[in-house]
């Protein structure tokens, strides 16, 4: 067992009530929703094991060991203008604990109970975070995937939950970061359409969620004619990253989407964290340049 997972095991067994104690009395980050609050957002996301997916860098286990998968996290966290992350409540707890979200933004993964290759992966509950979790621990937002195949039945349940989880985070004053796809299934296999048009009708379909979209950013990715899709909705948009190897066509793209007005950020995974020569700190470094 590493030094870090050693020293968490130890403490959840312990003294499990430091991990709330760490996340409420930590440095928060920018606040997200005042007035002059324009800061860009370079978030780092990590909350794909809690849905099964753990391939990355092309290999199929990469983020199944904890130990390196919390070093490379707290590498990411700690270059210069890195001011979010994205997490399940096992990552956000442990990396509070160690320090590692001192002065962030901090968003917490809501539904993962679509698992990564699954029968019923569409049908992605909210097994993570619930809104009153992320009330308690001082977090600024919840993120929700919802993915939309015209052919399942099931893709209404997100809808619906979503909906849900759109109202009571704005009712708690917190933001919404919806994850919209038009989806289908190809061999068994669930296939997210990045057509402009079908990233469009996702950010039409998200934006009319709930009775209020006063709270509600959404996360998208980023497509070659951006501009265009930019312009399909008044709600904030950060940009994914996705779990491309291509690391130079990656970086123009979102290059061109950080152009645009409404996109206020990017929010990048295993393109960062595993990036192909894994060298983590040229990486984010040269990520953070594409904001000047």
């Amino acid at each position: 067992m590493g030094v870090l997972t050693q020293h968490l095991s130890h403490m959840r067994l312990n003294d499990p009530e430091a991990f709330s104690r760490a996340l409420r009395e930590r440095d928060p980050g920018p606040q997200l929703g005042s007035p002059g609050g324009d800061e860009r957002i370079m978030m780092i996301a990590c909350d794909h094991p809690a849905r099964g997916a753990v391939s990355a860098g092309g290999r199929d286990n990469a983020m199944i060991n904890r130990e390196d998968l919390l070093n490379r996290c707290i590498t990411a966290l700690q270059r210069p203008h890195v001011n979010g992350f994205l997490g399940t409540a096992d990552m956000i707890e442990d990396l509070a604990v160690l320090g590692a979200l001192e002065g962030k933004i901090v968003f917490g993964s809501m539904n993962r109970g679509g698992l990564h290759g699954a029968h019923f992966e569409m049908d992605d509950r909210f097994t993570g975070y619930d809104v009153e979790g992320i009330v308690d621990h001082h977090l600024d937002g919840g993120k929700m995937l919802m993915r939309i195949d015209y052919d399942d039945p099931a893709s209404v349940d997100t809808l619906e939950s979503c909906a849900r989880a759109v109202d009571s985070l704005a009712r708690a004053h917190r933001v919404a970061m919806i994850e919209p796809f038009i989806s289908r299934r190809e061999n068994g296999r669930v296939i997210n359409d990045l057509t402009d048009q079908a990233v469009q009708k996702s950010m039409a379909i998200a934006s009319g969620l709930g009775s209020s979209s006063r709270y509600s950013w959404l996360k998208l990715p980023a497509v070659h004619h951006i501009a265009d899709v930019a312009e399909s909705s008044t709600l904030p948009i950060l940009i994914l990253g996705g779990a491309g190897n291509d690391d130079l066509a990656s970086r123009q793209l979102w290059a061109r989407a950080l152009q645009q007005p409404q996109v206020k950020g990017l929010v990048i995974g295993r393109s960062l964290l595993y990036p192909p020569n894994d060298d983590i700190i040229s990486a984010v470094d040269s990520t953070v340049g594409l904001f000047q």
